[in-house]
C-alpha cells in the first residue's frame, strides 16, 4: 500500500479547489461593510423574519431543544426559528456553496451548526459571513483568549462563527461488565484484543469514529506533540502507516470480527443500549446522565476517564453570505449565548452540552443558573473531563484519514 495521501483524496482537494475558484462571485447581501451599524439596528431588521437554522437531526435532544426552548425564545424576540435537520452538515455547506455561486440573496440557508472541515471548506469559498460576532452583546460573556473558541480544527474563527457550546470526547462503559477498566487507550485496545466482541468503533467519515481514529494517531505517535497541527504530507507518510497497523491488528477481535462496523455513533449507542458491546463512545458525555435516568443505558454506565486525556472542541453556528435573513439569524445566535440558554442546554434532562460561557464574566445570578446544575452520579464535571485535554488537528487531516482508514483498513479486514 502507498504512504502517500490517498489518491483519492488528492482528487478530491484538486476539485475542491476548483469548486472554490468557482464561488468567486460577489458576496449577495454579505460583505462586512453590509453590517448593521450596532445592535439595536440588528434587531429592528430582524423582527418578522425566519431563520432557517440548519443542523444534524440525528440528537433528538439537540432536535427538542431548538424546537421546544430556543424557538420559543426567538419568537419573543420577533424572530421565527425554522429547524432544518439534516443527515451530514455537509448537505447544509453543498446548498450554501450552490448558492453562492449563483449569486443568491436570499438563499434556504440563515444559519448552520457547523465545526472542523465543514466551517474551513465554507471558508476557503467565502461561504460565511465574517465579522458580525463583535456586534452580538452576550459574546461578552465568553473567553477571547479561549483557544477553542478562537480557532475551529485549526482554522481561525475571524468573527466568522459564533460559538455554541463546547464538547469533550468521552469513553463510556458498563462497569457491572467490565469491572478493570483500562485508563489509556492502549489499555482499551488492548482490552478490546482481550475481549473479543465486545467493542467497536463507529465507520469514518462518522464524527466520533473518526475522532477515534485521531485518537489512535495520537496513541501510536507517543502524544498529540508529536503530530503537527496543521496537515502536513511527510507527517502522515510516517505516521498514518502505524495507525493502520494498529487498528488492523485489532479489527479481529471487534464486533462482528470487524466485518463491518456501526454506520454512525446511533448505531454504536444501540450496540451498547441493547448489551452487544461493553463500551461506546461520545462527544456529548453530558446526555449520558437523561440516558441512564430514563433507562436507555444500564444504571452501571460511567464515563472512562484516560490519563493522556481527550480531544476537545466546540461548536459554533456560522451565517452564510446568500442568507436573506442575517440579522435575524444574529439574534438566534445571540440568543444561544445568553445564560438563559446556555444553561437550558447544559441540563442533561434537556441537551446535556457544555456552556462555552466564561462563568467569572457572569453576574451572580446568571452563574447561579449553570452552577445549580447538579452534579451527575455518572459523568465528571467539564474540568474534569477536559484536564490534560488534548487540541484538534487542522481540519485537512480529517479527510486523509478518513480515506485512508477506508482503503487500509476497512477494505482488508
Amino acid at each position: 500500500m502507498s504512504h502517500r495521501m490517498p489518491r483519492r483524496v488528492a482528487a478530491l482537494s484538486a476539485a475542491l479547489a476548483l469548486a472554490l475558484a468557482g464561488c468567486a462571485a460577489p458576496q449577495a447581501g454579505g460583505a462586512p461593510d453590509d453590517l448593521p451599524a450596532d445592535w439595536t439596528e440588528v434587531q429592528e431588521a430582524a423582527q418578522g423574519q425566519t431563520v432557517s437554522l440548519w443542523m444534524w437531526g440525528g440528537d433528538d435532544q439537540g432536535n427538542a431543544y431548538v424546537d421546544d426552548v430556543l424557538a420559543p425564545a426567538a419568537a419573543e424576540q420577533g424572530v421565527t426559528l425554522r429547524r432544518v435537520p439534516v443527515a451530514d452538515t455537509r448537505e447544509a455547506l453543498t446548498r450554501v456553496l450552490a448558492e453562492v455561486q449563483a449569486g443568491t440573496d436570499d438563499g434556504a440557508v440563515d444559519l448552520v451548526w457547523v465545526n472542523g472541515d465543514t466551517f474551513a471548506t465554507g471558508r476557503q469559498a467565502d461561504a460565511w459571513l465574517c465579522g458580525w460576532t463583535p456586534l452580538l452583546p452576550h459574546l461578552e460573556l465568553t473567553d477571547p483568549d479561549d483557544p477553542l473558541l478562537t480557532e475551529d480544527f485549526g482554522t481561525a474563527v475571524d468573527g466568522c462563527e459564533s460559538p455554541w457550546h463546547k464538547a469533550q470526547f468521552a469513553f463510556v462503559y458498563d462497569s457491572a461488565r467490565v469491572t478493570d477498566p483500562p485508563t489509556t487507550l492502549a489499555g482499551i485496545l488492548d482490552w478490546a484484543q482481550a475481549n473479543p466482541g465486545r467493542f467497536t468503533y463507529p465507520a469514518p467519515p462518522d464524527f466520533t469514529g473518526s475522532v477515534f481514529v485521531r485518537h489512535v494517531l495520537y496513541d501510536v505517535s507517543e502524544g498529540h506533540e508529536q503530530v503537527p497541527a496543521a496537515f502536513d504530507q511527510e507527517a502522515y507518510d510516517t505516521l498514518a502507516p502505524r495507525v493502520w497497523d494498529r487498528l488492523g491488528r485489532l479489527a479481529p477481535s471487534l464486533w462482528r470480527e470487524g466485518r463491518t462496523y456501526p454506520r454512525d455513533v446511533t448505531a454504536l449507542d444501540t450496540l451498547f443500549a441493547d448489551g452487544e458491546v461493553d463500551m461506546t463512545m461520545t462527544y456529548g458525555p453530558a446526555t449520558l446522565t437523561d440516558l441512564v435516568a430514563d433507562g436507555t443505558y444500564p444504571q452501571t454506565t460511567r464515563v472512562l476517564p484516560l490519563e493522556e486525556g481527550t480531544i476537545g472542541n466546540a461548536s459554533f453556528l456560522a451565517i452564510p453570505t446568500t442568507s436573506g435573513s442575517q440579522a435575524a439569524a444574529m439574534v438566534v445566535a445571540d440568543l444561544a449565548l445568553s445564560p438563559e440558554q446556555q444553561a437550558a442546554k447544559a441540563d442533561p434532562s434537556v441537551w446535556g452540552q457544555f456552556t462555552v460561557l466564561d462563568l467569572e464574566r457572569l453576574e451572580d445570578e446568571d452563574r447561579a443558573l449553570l452552577e445549580a446544575l447538579s452534579a451527575s452520579p455518572v459523568v465528571p464535571s467539564y474540568e474534569e473531563l477536559s484536564e490534560g485535554a488534548a487540541p484538534e488537528l487542522s481540519s485537512a487531516w480529517v479527510p486523509a484519514l478518513d480515506e485512508g482508514w477506508r482503503r487500509a483498513v476497512l477494505a482488508d479486514p
